[in-house]
């Protein structure tokens, strides 16, 4: 972009680059472009990470790892298709203009509802996949764990599909576009604002809230019973010499009792099933909701928000595919090793 260093821009020198529109670029808006592109290349690069890693992995060829795969290849979607298109609509000015026409506008708005929902409702699957794990952990064998996901993965990109494709086949909702105004957007349109943000949004949060508060109850209530039985007394207890958490079997009128000292492998996986159901919940909720309420309040009180707080909002819900990998990958050793695996010769 040339500098605006001739005798007619009395302001030349505070220039530092412009946009296509002419307007200045501040050292602080190219800044926060900056950080937005290096955003939207690490959110790809690292999501790509996790896949390649479940490809490569054998043991990762199953659940609840295609669960993981499924919310990688949205958020890297996300990342590829929809990131760089908002970056280059925030390049257009202060205004948001969008100038890459009608067709690029049509693909943006539906790329940007299907990967985002797919990838809130491969989260949601996610919490699900944990809760079931622990709560049903007789029944919940392999063979039924490996269908619910694939039926879970299946509802997550279909959802995501028909919040993005129906509204454009029924001319309903969808984008709005406006050559004159340079303006592209989801429709402002209240009936389809409260269709799309509850199928996208708050349909998926009440799931992940719900499950989280059963994992939370069923890891209080088994650390309540645990509590309860109290000491064993010494007379009839046999103890195995093995390493902890240590079995403690006992004789008391023909019945045999079960024990643990300290906590049991189950209520450790409870315990860490509900902390990172909980950081997942926590972070999603952090990124969309405040996306999510506008987008929802504002067709309905013809309300107008800033042109800046909606890429705030907008970029804000981008960064969950950012953090969802970091998240569930954080929870796993053996994604830790097999990164490293990655980059290291085998001999």
């Amino acid at each position: 972009m040339p500098l605006n260093g001739s005798s007619s821009g009395a302001g030349g020198a505070n220039r530092t680059s412009s946009s296509d529109d002419g307007e200045p670029l501040s050292l602080f808006r190219l800044l926060v472009l900056s950080l937005l592109a290096l955003l939207t290349l690490a959110t790809l690069v690292w999501n790509l990470l996790v896949l390649a890693t479940i490809v490569r992995v054998r043991a990762f060829h199953r659940a609840p790892h295609n669960l993981v795969a499924s919310t990688a290849a949205a958020d890297a979607l996300v990342a590829a298709l929809v990131m760089p298109l908002s970056l280059a609509k925030e390049l257009s000015g202060g205004g948001r203009r969008w100038r890459l026409g009608r067709a690029l506008c049509h693909a943006w708005v539906c790329l940007d509802v299907l990967c985002c929902t797919a990838s809130i409702w491969s989260v949601a699957a996610i919490a699900l996949d944990r809760y079931w794990s622990v709560s049903r952990h007789l029944r919940y064998t392999p063979r039924a764990r490996r269908r619910a996901s694939g039926a879970l993965i299946g509802v997550a990109w279909a959802l995501g599909a028909l919040l993005a494709l129906l509204p454009l086949l029924l001319g309903w909702g969808g984008s709005s576009y406006s050559a004159e105004q340079q303006r592209c957007q989801v429709s402002p349109e209240p009936a389809y604002a409260v269709f799309s943000t509850g199928g996208a949004f708050y349909l998926p949060l009440g799931v992940v809230i719900f499950v989280y508060w059963k994992i939370y109850k069923a890891a209080k209530f088994r650390v309540g019973v645990r509590n309860a039985v109290g000491p064993l007394p010494e007379t009839g207890q046999v103890k195995e010499a093995s390493h902890q958490p240590q079995m403690v079997f006992t004789a008391r009128h023909a019945t045999v009792t079960f024990q643990t000292d300290g906590e049991t492998w189950r209520e450790q996986k409870e315990k860490k099933a509900a902390m990172m159901v909980g950081i997942l919940i926590g972070v999603f909720v952090l990124c969309w909701i405040p996306f999510f309420v506008t987008e929802l309040i504002s067709p309905l009180c013809s309300c107008t928000i800033a042109p800046v707080w909606k890429s705030i909002f907008l970029w804000l819900g981008y960064s969950n595919s950012f953090f969802n990998p970091l998240i569930y990958t954080a929870f796993n050793k053996n994604y830790n090793n097999a990164f490293k695996n990655l980059f290291v010769r085998q001999r």
